[in-house]
């Protein structure tokens, strides 16, 4: 669950790193889902928890900066989406960064109206968004 936890918080801050403040917090609105029902203190979070970065500097600073589109170093296509998650999330060897896109997008997907899954769709980058479209 520490992993499930820890990967899903990096596929959050990179789709974020995509959005204006303005939009990520439409999407924080809808997230206030129990992540798990435990009495595990780390694990007893809402999925806003994660949307939001458990990391206060992180999260400043997603809140502060531009989206991360547009020429330049600092655009983030699907290769460099699915880096990301795979180099920051620590996630295991044995699966790939588009399947683990692909469960995050699903579970998401099923905490927002069909209004926010849109909008979260037009932020992505073409084979992401198709990801996204997939889940």
């Amino acid at each position: 669950m520490y992993d499930a936890r820890d990967i899903t918080e990096v596929v959050f801050r990179v789709m974020r790193d995509l959005m204006t403040t303005e939009a990520a917090d439409r999407v924080a609105d809808e997230l206030h889902t129990e992540v798990l029902d435990t009495d595990e203190k780390a694990l007893q979070m809402d999925v806003v928890d994660l949307w939001k970065d458990t990391n206060p500097i992180v999260g400043l600073l997603s809140r502060v900066r531009p989206p991360w589109q547009g020429p330049g170093i600092f655009k983030i296509d699907s290769d460099r989406f699915l880096f990301r998650v795979a180099n920051e999330s620590g996630m295991p060897p044995t699966v790939n960064a588009e399947q683990v896109v692909t469960a995050v997008f699903a579970a998401t997907k099923d905490e927002l109206s069909e209004e926010r899954i849109a909008e979260v769709a037009s932020w992505l980058p073409d084979r992401v968004r198709s990801l996204w479209e997939q889940a």
